[in-house]
């Protein structure tokens, strides 16, 4: 499975690091990949899904968000609605340097991005969502003993998977801020969500929340013991 490597700028001017990679033989589309909350385009979810797609043909560009990986800016100055607009972004860099995507995937608060950004990526035929909240207000839950404090001080150091991370004021209410459920109404793309029913961390109420707004074609699979 050949990787390119590259830069393409982010929708705040920063200079985000991707990878793109394509099958051995044909590509026969193009997908593009959102990452979860803190996480990067390296991890393993990202690069199990590309080495997967890849064999069926499809190129997956994963990139990493404002101020994770190997991506230029602050992550502290970023929010889902910076999130979004990068992934918009790397659909026009996609679509100027190769060819548009017409799949879309995300992981966790990835999936919730995806679904948001959707609507302005007009050449996407389907999202998947894997493990994706209903509501990005939901990710504040990984930080919920110090939200009082970055409303009072405007923001706060907190832990994520073992990592100091900046949190400010403007993250919560940017997530706040989102109706999701309305962008999935509103959707009209072939859409497939994925949950594991044992998930503590995104309960899979979320994915029943998703499927039960969408009203067009879509799939719900349950993944056991996942």
């Amino acid at each position: 499975m050949p990787t390119e490597r590259f830069q393409f700028t982010g929708s705040e001017g920063q200079q985000l690091a991707a990878a793109l990679d394509t099958p051995d033989g044909e590509v026969r589309a193009y997908a593009l990949f959102a990452h979860c909350f803190t996480c990067g385009k390296d991890g393993l979810a990202a690069k199990r899904i590309a080495v997967a797609l890849s064999a069926k043909g499809i190129a997956v560009l994963r990139f990493d968000f404002t101020g994770l990986g190997s991506s230029e800016g602050d992550f502290a100055n970023s929010t889902f609605s910076s999130n979004v607009a990068d992934l918009v972004r790397a659909a026009d860099h996609l679509r100027k340097a190769y060819n548009a995507p017409t799949l879309l995937i995300g992981h966790s608060l990835g999936g919730a991005a995806v679904l948001a950004a959707a609507h302005e990526i007009p050449d996407a035929k389907a999202v998947v969502t894997i493990a994706a909240p209903s509501d990005p207000a939901h990710v504040t839950g990984h930080f919920a003993d110090s939200i009082e404090k970055i409303r009072k001080d405007g923001q706060a150091e907190v832990s994520l998977a073992g990592r100091p991370f900046t949190i400010k004021r403007e993250f919560l209410e940017d997530v706040a801020e989102h109706n999701l459920i309305g962008h999935v109404a509103g959707l009209h793309k072939a859409l497939l969500v994925m949950h594991a029913p044992t998930d503590d961390t995104v309960g899979i109420d979320n994915a029943t929340r998703i499927f039960v707004a969408a009203k067009h074609p879509k799939s719900f699979i349950s993944l056991a013991g996942a």
